[in-house]
């Protein structure tokens, strides 16, 4: 019994903090910033814990009955608790109340779970026995559920099936504590069969859960889904219409198939066509395929290695018949070598050189993505030229995030590159911005290779002239240790969305 009783604080630990896990990745997927949303996120739940755990004193008769219906309670609320935010975000105003809201509510019943335990065990075990083994088993069941979360339930379960089946568990312990303590139980057919509907409520929800889902997101886009799934990194949607493919990871645009040729167009061709040697090229993010695909129609392609951290992403562009169709099947090209890294570690590690390199992230919209804008990653980069190299970087509007565009420029400058920023409109985004950077001279290609839709060797020269609009602004380097590209980011889009 006593081992019984110390697992289920073990996996009463691990269903809390699944929850929390479960709150901050989703609301990093809807609203971004991760650094944002986990840390009050964070914050919030340790708070309600706090509050759960002085309310507990209040608690004076029927401890075990109390502590069985707080148990069925997180389990329901937890365990629905994602599905509640996916429909909020798509139908509701109110995404951040109701986040914050569930938050609280949820921090508050598991903070009143392990003091109202450890109150029910005092009379069975001595109290130092009963603070040691609750503490010790609330710390396992905590380092459980951080590596599960990440490695196992994500990407292969999703954010909505993990809490639900979170949720189940929580709610079999209650079950499970009415057997334990039957002999101080007066209610226990009654606690039983709430268990039970409790059960029912959210297997409901891990059989119709992706359904649900699905409806919530078709809210948010405005094409049917064909593909929604979580990755350990990201969540990928993939909407279509008649002919019109489109990306979406974490909820912003990546491409769209109609127009996506004229944005991989300019950030390839400029550059590739202008160096001095094409055999080795390194792509850095682009995990859909479709720089690569750019760069393998040069035919002194000896090479070309992607660096993208997300395996479900590029095995995605591998597999699926649609996007192997609109990629030309690059990832498959034996000239072609994926590796799922993160392209700092991976550069740090690798010391080879390369004639070209293709800098293809989203957006910067949150401190993980933009490490990787900054002058310590440009500087990284700059060791991997080759003589000759050029480096060709997506780096946002110069129109609707003009100061993030030109702190990119700033920041390449900063880590020691000569810079010749460009510009080209694609209907999807509107103006967007690219960046060639490198150690020599630099002019526009005389010649493109065949087989491009939108540019030609005549219109790449007008790329690098900006109207009045778009022309540079004061804008300060992106740093490691003060990343103000992002908050720059952050305060432009915000402005557009007001």
């Amino acid at each position: 019994m006593q081992l019984a009783l110390f697992l289920s604080v073990c996996l009463i630990a691990a269903c809390g903090l699944i929850y929390e896990l479960v709150a901050g990745a989703l609301a990093s997927y809807l609203l971004g910033d991760s650094v944002t949303q986990f840390s009050t996120i964070i914050g919030t739940y340790l708070f309600a814990m706090g509050i759960g755990s002085w309310l507990s004193r209040f608690v004076v008769r029927g401890v075990v009955t109390q502590f069985v219906v707080i148990e069925l309670l997180v389990g329901v609320v937890g365990g629905v608790s994602s599905l509640l935010l996916f429909l909020a975000f798509a139908y509701t105003e109110a995404f951040r109340f109701t986040l914050y809201s569930l938050v609280m509510l949820i921090g508050t019943l598991v903070g009143l779970e392990i003091p109202l335990l450890m109150r029910i065990l005092k009379d069975r075990f001595s109290f130092k026995d009963v603070v040691a083994n609750v503490l010790t088993f609330d710390y396992i069941g905590a380092l459980f559920a951080s590596l599960l979360f990440p490695l196992l339930l994500v990407p292969r379960l999703g954010l909505v099936r993990s809490a639900l089946l979170f949720g189940v568990i929580n709610v079999l312990v209650g079950l499970w504590s009415t057997w334990l303590f039957r002999d101080v139980l007066p209610r226990r057919r009654w606690l039983q069969g709430a268990g039970i509907a409790a059960l029912l409520l959210l297997g409901a929800g891990l059989w119709k859960g992706q359904a649900i889902t699905t409806l919530a997101e078709e809210g948010m886009y405005a094409d049917p889904i064909i593909l929604a799934k979580d990755t350990r990194y990201q969540r990928i949607v993939l909407t279509s219409w008649k002919d019109d493919l489109r990306l979406y990871l974490n909820g912003h645009l990546q491409f769209a198939a109609r127009d996506e040729y004229r944005y991989h167009e300019a950030l390839v061709h400029p550059g590739l066509s202008a160096g001095r040697a094409r055999g080795r090229v390194l792509v850095l993010g682009g995990g859909d395929g479709l720089a690569v695909r750019e760069i393998l129609k040069y035919p002194d392609v000896q090479r070309v290695t992607l660096v993208d951290l997300d395996e479900g992403m590029t095995a995605l562009f591998k597999t699926h018949p649609r996007l192997t169709a609109l990629n030309a099947k690059s990832l498959l090209d034996p000239r072609v070598e994926v590796v799922n890294d993160d392209a700092f570690t991976w550069l740090d590690a690798h010391p080879a050189q390369f004639d070209f390199v293709v800098i293809d992230f989203p957006d910067p919209s949150n401190y993980h993505v933009g490490k990787l804008y900054t002058s310590a990653f440009y500087r990284l980069v700059k060791q991997h030229l080759a003589p000759g190299a050029f480096i060709a970087v997506q780096s946002t509007s110069p129109m609707f995030a003009r100061q993030s565009y030109w702190s990119i420029v700033t920041t390449l400058e900063g880590a020691g590159l000569r810079t010749w920023p460009y510009h080209v409109y694609v209907p999807s985004f509107g103006e967007w911005g690219f960046v060639i950077a490198g150690l020599d001279s630099y002019a526009p290609p005389s010649s493109l290779p065949g087989g491009l839709r939108y540019l030609t060797a005549a219109s790449v020269p007008g790329l690098f002239d900006f109207p009045a609009d778009m022309q540079r602004v004061p804008a300060e380097p992106n740093r490691l240790n003060d990343q103000v590209l992002v908050r720059y980011y952050e305060h432009e889009f915000d402005a557009i969305n007001r």
